[in-house]
């Protein structure tokens, strides 16, 4: 015999079933179809099994216009809630496209606030996987204040707590602003796409004719825009790649990241020393000596395809994360520009919220010189470079391996500007600019008389670099702790990483600093 609680139990499962199926049945159909799985098969893949516990299932929408009174499904377009990947907790949110095309109403949002407000309370990551056609334009400003909403809970969450964005589908006009605003933006290729202004709009105020990929497709916004700090095959790797890059980093901003078990042994690494070509205006892969340094196989790069004169990622050394800004010699040789800065420069902040060190490598002959450069803000963009290092408190540590030219000799982490070791093997040279420019400066006059000018040039250019291409000046100095063997780099790292672990930096009371924007 039926009971009352009986009817109420099937009235709640009803509920919750219909919930689960979000759009229907031929809607799933229709994102499997394009080779996307659906908010719940996303958030299944990337919390631990059996983890998640839902927030909201039963949250519908509040609009009456437009007939959208006969439109009701729980949940409202999005999936939110907490869970754990591999033990550790997390709060996630996933727009179902299959309900309004994952379109954002005023209670979608909310439904998103409330995961980010608990996230911040709890202090734990908080990562959303994005999938909408943008605003529900039935509700007009409701909507759109939900997005402002949202923005503002990125801005308090930035530096206490991980925000790592996946797109997974499209996220167009406002709804751009929070991925951008979150640490980390990983992109899905050919399936996912971002912009301000679409297709349409931009042909109809340029007279521009673009796809949505070419505007703002994976491949545009990782290589060109510089948007995408990752981009995925597909949503099984994006998800893949969360759950890695989450290793890396701790909790939040009070916690120092997991260090896995290590047993330190022979850490020497001969072949470091062949790495650097006799001739010094010759390249060598900077990657070559981060995989001598590091734990085997734990880099993890970030923007590998965007500004590639400099390296950034994650990496760990005898299992503690630490966070590497490198100068790429393939590269324009390594030169420092506009992209590179600002790359290093939000990375290496990133670190810092976040009690990661950094290891700074360096090999840089100066800043990119040109029109281009100027015009576009090298002063102000390289100047970010250098604030980001001013500013990090954690362990800071450089190794300079070839050249550490003027300028950008202060900016890579030089002692000025508050790094606690500074390490450089015995290729290293630590001067104003290079041998040949300097000569010609300095023996302008000497060249310009000789019979052989070209002659005199090489001879000045010879003694010039014997006297200043090498680390000892700086090293007689104090601006260099050690010149070291290239060998001992790994070991060297290791123990000056564990020596500064205790590091605290009391630094002037102020709101915030004003970095140049």
């Amino acid at each position: 015999m039926e009971t009352q609680m009986d009817t109420k139990i099937e009235k709640l499962d009803k509920r919750v079933a219909l919930a689960h199926l979000g759009g229907g049945e031929e809607r799933i159909k229709k994102q499997h179809a394009k080779k996307k799985l659906t908010a719940r098969e996303r958030i299944n893949y990337l919390l631990d099994e059996g983890s998640f516990e839902e927030m909201g299932v039963l949250v519908t929408h509040r609009t009456t216009d437009f007939g959208m009174e006969d439109q009701i499904f729980f949940g409202d377009g999005v999936v939110t809630g907490y869970g754990t990947i591999e033990g550790r907790l997390v709060y996630v949110f996933a727009q179902d496209f299959t309900v309004f095309g994952g379109a954002l109403s005023e209670t979608h949002a909310e439904k998103i606030c409330k995961i980010m407000d608990q996230a911040v309370k709890v202090g734990a990551p908080c990562i959303g996987l994005n999938d909408s056609g943008g605003a529900r334009i039935q509700e007009g400003v409701r909507s759109l204040g939900g997005y402002a909403d949202i923005f503002h809970r990125n801005v308090q969450s930035s530096g206490v707590i991980p925000q790592l964005s996946a797109i997974m589908g499209p996220c167009a006009g406002g709804a751009v602003y929070s991925p951008a605003m979150t640490d980390f933006t990983i992109m899905v290729e050919d399936t996912s796409y971002m912009f301000v202004t679409g297709p349409n709009v931009v042909k109809t105020v340029t007279n521009e004719e673009v796809t949505a990929e070419e505007l703002g497709g994976a491949s545009t916004h990782s290589s060109k825009s510089g948007v995408a700090h990752l981009t995925s095959a597909n949503d099984i790797q994006c998800l893949d790649d969360i759950k890695k890059l989450l290793s890396y980093m701790p909790q939040n901003n009070k916690e120092t990241t997991k260090k896995f078990p290590y047993e330190l042994g022979e850490e020497l690494r001969p072949h470091l020393i062949n790495l650097i070509p006799e001739d010094a205006h010759k390249p060598y892969d900077m990657h070559d000596v981060i995989k001598g340094i590091i734990d085997e196989d734990s880099l993890f790069e970030i923007q590998k395809d965007y500004a590639e004169n400099i390296i950034v990622g994650f990496s760990r050394l005898a299992g503690r994360s630490i966070g590497i800004v490198a100068n790429q010699p393939m590269q324009l040789a390594g030169c420092l520009d506009t992209n590179s800065s600002i790359k290093a420069a939000r990375f290496t902040r990133f670190c810092d919220c976040f009690n990661i060190p950094l290891l700074v490598l360096v090999d840089v002959p100066g800043f990119l010189p040109g029109t281009d450069q100027e015009w576009n803000g090298i002063i102000k963009n390289g100047a970010k470079l250098l604030y980001a290092l001013s500013e990090a408190t954690v362990p800071k540590i450089t190794v300079i391996t070839r050249k550490a030219y003027g300028g950008a000799y202060d900016v890579m982490n030089s002692k000025h500007i508050g790094a606690d070791m500074n390490f450089a093997w015995p290729t290293a040279e630590i001067a104003v600019m290079g041998a040949k420019g300097a000569a010609e400066i300095i023996f302008k006059n000497e060249i310009k008389s000789a019979e052989n000018p070209e002659e005199k040039l090489k001879e000045k250019e010879a003694e010039y670099a014997f006297k200043f291409a090498d680390p000892y000046r700086a090293a007689r100095r104090g601006f260099i702790d050690e010149v070291i063997y290239p060998k001992n780099t790994r070991r060297k790292l290791i123990k000056a990483f564990q020596m500064l672990e205790g590091k605290e930096v009391n630094t002037p009371k102020r709101k915030h600093g004003n970095i140049p924007l």
